[in-house]
Formats: C-alpha cells, structure tokens, sequence
C-alpha cells in the first residue's frame, strides 16, 4: 500500500470554520448535537456507564473534567472511558447506512472531553463535531472496501476521535498527521456481525475504539510517532477529495427506538398496522416478519440484560406491540420478563424475502402480516426505518425524539431548559450545558 501525505485531510480537520459551512450544515451540526446529548443522558442511567466510570476511576483518577450524568470528574482520558461507555449503551445513537454502523457515538466521548478540558464554545464544539463525522464516514468507506466484513463502529471511532480531539488540542498538521495514522494502525479491528448475533456489552467496539483514538492524540503529544492512514492511501484518496465539498452528515440516519436499526422497520410496521386498524396486543394471534437476512439473524432468545434486549429481534418487536413504543423504560433490565412481552415474542415468525434482501445495505426494509384471533388479516406495507437520510430530520423531528426518549429521566421543564442551551446560543460554553445537566 502506498501512502501519498499532502494533508488534504489534516487541513480541513484544523482549518474548518463555522461561519464557513453551509446553512443546512450549521442546522445539522446542531440536531447531531442534540441527538448525542440524548444518547449520552440515556447511556448514563445504564449499567455500561457504571462499569465504565468504574474503569475510569481505577484506572486514571481524578481530574477536573466534569461527564455527562455523574459527580464525579475526571482527567482526558478518564473522561474519555466514562463517556464512551455511555454514548451507545442504549443504541438510541444515529447511524449511516453504508459504513454499517454509528459514526457519532465512536468519537463523542473523545470530543466532549477535549471541548470541556480546553473550556471551548458550543459552536467550536459542532464545528467539531461535522469534522469529525465527514472524516470518520470516509474513513469508514475506505476500511469496508480495505477489511471487507472486519469492520465496527470502534474501528472508524478511533480516527474519528483522533480527528475531533486532536483539533480541539491545538495540533497542527504534522502532530495530526501521526495522531491519524497512530489510531488507523491500532483501531480494533471487530467481527462486528458476532456481536450481532451474540449480544454483549462488546456490542459495536466503541469504548476501544474511542480509548484508541484518546491515546493516539496522547501519544502523539508525548513525542511518539507514526506514518500512513487510509485516507492517504492511493486507492482512497478519492474520499478525501471532496471533504468541504459534499458533506456524508446529510446521510445520517436517526433512531427513534432505543434498539438495533435492523428491528425499526418490523416495529414501525406492526405499530402502523396497530394505529391504522385500532387492534390492541392481546388480539393478536400470530405476526409474520418478512424483511432481509440480517435482520432474521438476530437473537431471538429472551433476553436478560439491556445488551441482549437492543441485539434482538423478537424482543424489541413484541415489546413495540405490546407497549406502543420502545425506549428507555422498555429495555431495562427490570422489564425484560415482562409476561406480555414474552408472550407476544412467542407469537412472532421472522422469513427472509428475496426482494428485500437483494436491496440490502442501501435500503434496510421489511412489511410484516399480522392475523388476529378471530382470524382477520392485516398487510402493512413495506416500511423503510423511520428517521432515514430521505426523511430530512430536522430540527422538529430530533426535538420529538429528545423529549420522548429522555421523558423517563428529565421532569419536562429541564427538559425545555436543556433544548434552549442546544439550539438558542451557541457561543455559551461546553461547560455550562454539561454543568446544568449535572444539577441535582
């Protein structure tokens, strides 16, 4: 592999202004902001947090970098593990179809602690933020094509954290240049789908990848060295072209369902069914899934911790019917033996459709048939996962979503409190929104 180092990708890393990027952009720097504060407020009432502040106290101490959730503060990198423990542990975190997986969660954590420990504003922290996705969704491209089905979250996370986190420390291009080519040489290198297909707290290698792209920016600064990432390789420069020209945040997508994306589009279906005919759970005899082979892939054992409820097809599907929504509340681990829950998963069949598989990963779909006791039968039509890039989320829609999924945690008026620190003034510090939400 030969590398060719002119620092295309390092210069609009450094170089890149708000007052420069298009207004559709600057709208959706701040509904990406809005979207992984609620990742992260979810992920901090959850059990992976927990094991990550754990971590991050036994293994770097105290510090003076608050986190989202807790009292207690950190130094970078400790900030860093509690974090990025926290940003996909409910999986409520946005995505993009053809990386395969969560560009947002893998570098957050990375660059809420370099925006808090260098006291920036939000708006430098959004800037941030479309740097470091434009160059994580590259970067993501050109590893799919490089690893073909070795891929994760955690392993583009690595360059993503490395990118975000070392413009917000000063670097300059040589320094980031090492930085970059340091995480793309140790990002883990996950077999994602035995994640998938065997849910556990590893689910998509975001903590590694993020500790991995922290300790590449560390140490870069500490005086290590290193040469080539896949950006500069010949056959991927092309990606790197067309940074500040065309922008891969419009292909995000965004979850409204606190599980894998792969189950959105059965829940969205069967809800419609629901909506549209009146029928509650108890009526229904038997549904049928028909929908792409991954989605068929997934467990369907009942699960017992949150991890195996969000890596599940059949769960998150009958928990939808059941209670009318998936969110917080539904993938606790206090309500995965909910008897109508595990009563309706029984009543549920999953079949691969040709049609549908064939239009897979461009288009992830499904339609399911539901028949009810009395024998009537009910045809969804074929769903596509709500929240997609078609879809154009906005500003409305992400605001919805943050009230909705975050009602079970936040009382309504801090719940407004914090949207205003989101949207209304940008040029207020990191800190400050970090701080309110941390108000006991």
């Amino acid at each position: 592999m030969q590398f060719h180092t002119d620092y295309r990708v390092e210069n609009y890393i450094l170089n890149t202004k708000w007052e420069d990027l298009p207004k559709e952009i600057q709208d959706r720097a701040v509904v990406c902001g809005i979207d992984l504060t609620t990742a992260l407020l979810l992920g901090s009432h959850g059990w992976q947090f927990a094991a990550g502040e754990k971590l991050a106290q036994s293994v770097c101490g105290d510090g003076e970098i608050p986190v989202v959730g807790s009292q207690h503060t950190y130094n970078l990198l400790g900030a860093v593990i509690a974090m990025s423990h926290a940003s996909n542990s409910f999986d409520i975190d946005d995505g993009h179809n053809m990386i395969k997986g969560h560009p947002g969660t893998s570098f957050v954590a990375g660059v809420l602690a370099a925006a808090l420990e260098q006291g920036i504003s939000y708006r430098e922290y959004l800037t941030a933020l479309v740097v470091a996705y434009e160059v994580t969704i590259r970067f993501a491209l050109a590893e799919q094509e490089h690893y073909k089905y070795l891929h994760s979250t955690g392993c583009y996370g690595a360059f993503g954290t490395a990118a975000g986190m070392g413009r917000l420390c000063g670097m300059d291009k040589e320094k980031l240049n090492t930085a970059l080519s340091i995480a793309d040489f140790h990002a883990p290198v996950v077999p994602v789908m035995r994640s998938v297909t065997t849910p556990s707290m590893n689910k998509d290698g975001v903590p590694f990848g993020a500790l991995v792209g922290a300790m590449a920016v560390l140490e870069t600064l500490s005086g290590s060295s290193g040469r080539g990432h896949l950006l500069e390789a010949e056959e991927y420069q092309h990606l790197a072209q067309t940074l500040g020209s065309s922008y891969e945040i419009m292909n995000l997508y965004f979850k409204p369902y606190t599980c894998c994306r792969w189950a959105h589009q059965p829940i969205a279906a069967g809800l419609s069914l629901m909506r549209k005919y009146g029928f509650g759970p108890d009526q229904i005899k038997e549904a049928v899934v028909y929908t792409f082979d991954a989605t068929a892939r997934l467990s369907q054992q009942i699960p017992t911790e949150t991890d195996e409820a969000q890596y599940n097809i059949a769960y998150p599907v009958a928990a939808a019917l059941v209670h009318g929504d998936l969110g917080y509340l539904q993938v606790r681990e206090e309500a995965l033996q909910n008897p109508a829950v595990l009563d309706m998963m029984k009543r549920l069949k999953f079949i691969v459709d040709p049609v549908l598989e064939a239009q897979f990963p461009q288009k992830r779909l499904a339609r399911i048939e539901v028949t009810l006791k009395d024998g009537t039968l009910f045809r969804s039509e074929t769903f596509s996962a709500p929240g997609e890039a078609t879809d154009h989320v906005d500003l409305a829609w992400i605001t919805e979503k943050f009230r909705r999924i975050t009602s079970p945690i936040l009382e309504t008026e801090k719940q407004e409190k914090l949207l205003e620190l989101l949207t209304s003034n940008l040029e207020i510090p990191v800190r400050r929104i970090v701080d309110f939400i941390n108000q006991q």
